[in-house]
């Protein structure tokens, strides 16, 4: 009986949501104050130098948003957080963490069309004015286009210290509603609106702007395109997921030529914010229900971070004590209440031997727990990052047992930003 009115309730929503389809719908930005997205890209990338491969690269990268405020226009201003990691081809990508990046911060006003105002001295996001919506009611199979631009960051390539700005004109086509499931943990059933949009490039630089930000070489022409699929959430007013096909040709004044190609796949979720009080005294309560032994727990301008001291390794290695597999699995379990947060594994020793083999070892103990939590089934690897600090951030003296085993830590923090 439950179960007929569950899909009878369904064939209603279903029947309501394609009748209002019919009629066309409204697609806008849907902005409320203190709501945090969170994203995460995953982007399989050659690069080419002169027509001859460089490497190949799985590039994740990290952002958090955070709408801070909206104003009496529907816009909202966001500030975010953006990371990157990259690991060679030639690496195991199947068994290796994904090492913690360089951060990039940036704040921005996004108006409810999809359209940015942004100082031009940031270089994230990398895309922007995409998508772009027309003020008007859109019935599957309409089409239009919007002006939108790339900021491309060629301080690594090219010594371009300030972002280089390259124009497009996007064409964008409501291609269907699809039933799918949401990116985030809840995995929630909904029906999407289905999105194409695509752009070429072709940019030629006016010498005028050689005179600024640019060295012995730049960037003369652009060329590329970009294939995407966006999928919909009318519900959030927000992009749930999408996909990309994509390729960029830089060609120097020198006579260089960069090509940058590849396939990205980005999932969306609305994350909760940890680095409270609240949080600190829950989490708290429940590993002394536990019973578990030297653990603290603090918030932090990143979240909230469960440190692990005094815990055991094999001696001089990376391998867990059997004590240490049992611990981490009840960690796992307070994890797994924040479904949609990333994590970040931190690992510290005590102060031995060489800077250099403490640092190592740090980064070495740190993947160790990371896979280990990954092995348990709590993140999928892309959601979890590690970073070794060495010796170098003590919390107690290394004069000491007592010190030393406080200093030889791991630290696992539920990601905020």
């Amino acid at each position: 009986m439950k179960k007929t009115i569950f899909f009878a309730g369904f064939f209603i929503f279903a029947a309501n949501f394609f009748f209002a389809a019919d009629e066309g719908r409204k697609f806008e930005f849907k902005y409320r104050e203190g709501d945090n997205f969170g994203l995460i890209s995953t982007v399989d990338e050659t690069v080419k130098v002169n027509g001859r491969l460089n490497h190949s690269a799985k590039i994740v990268s990290r952002v958090t948003e955070r709408v801070e405020k909206v104003d009496e226009n529907g816009r909202g201003w966001i500030c975010g957080n953006f990371m990157s990691s990259e690991q060679s081809h030639s690496a195991d990508n199947n068994g290796g963490s994904w090492k913690w990046g360089e951060n990039f911060e940036s704040n921005f006003w996004r108006a409810k069309d999809g359209r940015f105002e942004i100082d031009s001295s940031y270089f994230m996001p990398v895309i922007r004015d995409l998508p772009v919506f027309p003020d008007k009611m859109l019935k599957t199979g309409d089409e239009w286009t919007a002006e939108g631009y790339e900021a491309e960051d060629l301080r690594r390539q090219l010594n371009v210290e300030e972002p280089f700005f390259v124009p497009f004109t996007a064409k964008y086509k409501y291609e269907r509603d699809e039933e799918g499931f949401s990116s985030d943990s809840s995995r929630t059933k909904k029906i999407f609106a289905v999105i194409s949009a695509k752009y070429t490039l072709f940019y030629e630089t006016e010498m005028e702007q050689t005179k600024n930000g640019f060295t012995a070489d730049f960037p003369v022409t652009t060329m590329g395109f970009s294939d995407r699929t966006i999928w919909w959430d009318f519900e959030k007013g927000q992009i749930d997921h999408y996909e990309e096909n994509f390729r960029i040709v830089i060609e120097t004044l020198t006579g260089n030529e960069y090509q940058f190609s590849g396939k990205t796949k980005v999932e969306y979720t609305e994350f909760k914010r940890t680095a409270t009080e609240e949080a600190v005294q829950a989490v708290l309560e429940k590993i002394d229900g536990m019973g578990l032994q030297d653990i603290s727990v603090t918030k932090t301008d990143r979240g909230l971070t469960i440190s692990l001291e005094n815990i055991q390794f094999e001696a001089n290695s990376a391998r867990l004590e059997k004590s240490e597999k049992t611990k981490i699995k009840k960690i796992g379990e307070i994890l797994s209440s924040y479904p949609d947060n990333d994590l970040l594994v931190s690992g510290h020793t005590a102060r031995f031997g060489s800077e250099e083999s403490c640092q190592i070892l740090s980064e070495q103990r740190a993947e160790a727990v990371a896979d280990f939590l990954t092995n348990l089934g709590i993140r999928e690897k892309k959601h979890v990052f590690t970073q070794g600090f060495g010796s170098k951030v003590p919390v107690a003296s290394n004069s000491d047992k007592a010190g030393m085993a406080k200093n030889r830590r791991v630290e696992i923090t539920i990601l905020d930003r």
